[in-house]
């Protein structure tokens, strides 16, 4: 059981808090804040997507944590258009028979679920309870199908006029509306597509359109009509009124000056009569050592899984948390993953004051930083704390204990204990040991996956020789007889080392190309992890096997 972040702590340290303060205050006390997020579910929901909902969760908790009740929705756009075929979608010739559909019609091309759209909003949806994060998913096919906003689209028809000075209030004489508008698009309810155009409106619930594509023509009556939807930039506002939404951010590009978010509060307040939500403007997300910009219609895709092959769910909400949101910051999957691994494990020591901040403002910003990271969360939604510190184990130190133990995670954590002095107070406690599996799951994938060639080992067989000239393998048979053959008794890794250096000094070697010789001995390269470390963490007898063929 975890437990909940003390009254004291609601002081504003983090940009969510900021956020969740000036919420109350432009919106006032009320029984139910609701927080809006979304997307369209076109393709792969790739990790940049990912950062409205995380960043809305982070103020959602904020909100819940300065105990006010929450409402946090995530909208599923899958009545949008199905407009182009992303590069990395199977049975692209099939996919392409669905054009102009919505994307709620168009089949699984991996024969999963029920549609396309469904796909992709499962693949989301299953990974949000990972990530400590729990939504209520609204479906907009369902809700346009079931005429929810009818009385919406109403609004808009009659406000048409209005609807288009505003809309062109923000684009320049070459980008004006042109000719007759409407701010409703049909699906034909024969054919399914939206290639179609409003013919008119009777003043009520009539609308008329004729399809192009299949010549169906009808009058709708708005009320019941499965296939009457607003544009996506009256759409947007009219959601807003609907649900009541006081918080929303939109990435960067929805907040340039004249875009689609200034339209949006435009129609929001002078049509539909409501202040808009609260927001903020998100950066991009960009990704290292993969190569290639994120793009779903390139078929370059990073989604959340995997992210989470690499970085843990709490190191995965650290990357998000400790950043503010007009921040740009990058996914690493090359080495700046040990880094990554190390300022979560410093912010976590900070937060369980195992080591000093600069000052107290600090660590209430890194204790923040921290809470929010986790994904354990009260019945209410607070923000939860682990019961007890975790047992930080380097991902550096990992990812070579891991390849020392051929992959196996116990013998990796067998391999820890011994590391940590071999007595049962020093090695991790049996509640701590599941977060440790997983971070070693993750070490183990990384150093398969992603870790550079020259990071990658793996042990020498007995028997198996490296050509070493005499004086170095003289000085490995002097390391394997004065330190490896009594390697036990070395209670840490600085007495290992230093008996290393006297090994060196007696086989009348410089002590880096005693490192050289040894690693050659032992992985048959020239550089390898920490020595001292290297030989504490591999049983004396696997160690004497392989050094005794010199």
């Amino acid at each position: 059981m975890g437990k909940e972040k003390g009254a004291e702590e609601k002081t504003a340290y983090h940009w969510a808090d900021e956020t969740a303060l000036k919420i109350i205050r432009e919106k006032g006390e009320k029984d139910l804040y609701t927080c809006a997020a979304g997307i369209t579910p076109s393709g792969t929901v790739h990790i940049g997507n990912f950062r409205e909902i995380m960043s809305v969760d982070l103020v959602v908790r904020a909100l819940r944590d300065q105990d006010k009740k929450v409402r946090f929705i995530y909208s599923w756009d899958d009545y949008d258009v199905f407009r182009k075929i992303p590069k990395n979608m199977p049975g692209q010739e099939e996919l392409e028979k669905y054009l102009r559909f919505p994307i709620t019609m168009v089949p699984d091309p991996w024969s999963r679920d029920e549609s396309y759209a469904r796909h992709h909003e499962i693949d989301v949806e299953s990974m949000m309870p990972v990530m400590g994060i729990y939504p209520e998913y609204l479906y907009q096919a369902k809700r346009y199908r079931a005429s929810a906003y009818a009385a919406g689209i109403r609004r808009a028809l009659e406000k048409r006029e209005e609807l288009r000075a505003i809309l062109d209030k923000y684009r320049d004489d070459g980008h004006k509306i042109q000719g007759e508008w409407w701010p409703v698009s049909v699906f034909c309810d024969s054919c399914g597509k939206d290639e179609t155009a409003v013919d008119g409106w009777d003043g009520e619930w009539g609308l008329s359109y004729h399809c192009e594509a299949c010549g169906h023509s009808e009058t709708a009556d708005i009320r019941t009509a499965k296939g009457v939807k607003l544009n996506w930039r009256v759409d947007w506002p009219m959601r807003w009124e609907y649900e009541k939404v006081d918080f929303e951010p939109a990435g960067k590009d929805h907040h340039s000056r004249g875009g689609s978010f200034d339209t949006a509060r435009h129609i929001c307040g002078e049509v539909y009569g409501r202040e808009p939500p609260v927001t903020f403007a998100y950066d991009f997300i960009g990704i290292k050592g993969l190569g290639g910009k994120i793009s779903s219609s390139t078929g370059v895709v990073i989604d959340l899984q995997d992210v989470l092959e690499v970085y843990t769910p709490e190191v995965a909400r650290y990357l998000f948390a400790g950043t503010r949101p007009n921040t740009e910051f990058t996914i690493s999957f090359d080495l700046d993953v040990i880094k990554t691994y190390e300022d979560y494990d410093r912010t976590e020591r900070i937060a369980w004051k195992m080591e000093d901040a600069k000052d107290e403002a600090a660590y209430r910003r890194e204790r923040r930083i921290y809470e929010l990271s986790q994904t354990a969360v009260s019945p209410e939604g607070k923000t939860l704390m682990p019961g007890v510190m975790p047992w930080q184990a380097p991902f550096r130190h990992l990812c070579s204990l891991v390849q020392i133990s051929g992959g196996d995670t116990e013998k990796t954590i067998a391999a820890l204990k011994k590391s940590a002095g071999g007595g049962k107070e020093d090695g991790p406690r049996e509640e701590q040991i599941p977060a440790l599996r997983e971070r070693i799951l993750r070490a183990k994938y990384w150093v398969k996956n992603h870790a550079p060639d020259e990071f990658r080992f793996s042990l020498r067989p007995p028997g198996e020789r490296a050509e070493l000239p005499a004086g170095m393998a003289l000085g490995v048979r002097v390391l394997r007889d004065t330190v490896v053959a009594d390697i036990e008794r070395f209670p840490d890794d600085a007495s290992c080392a230093g008996a290393i250096y006297k090994a060196a000094e007696q086989a009348g070697l410089e002590t880096k190309a005693l490192f050289r010789a040894s690693y050659q001995a032992l992985i048959g390269r020239d550089q390898g992890p920490r020595l001292a470390g290297f030989l504490r963490s591999i049983s004396r007898e696997r160690l004497l096997e392989i050094l005794s063929a010199y």
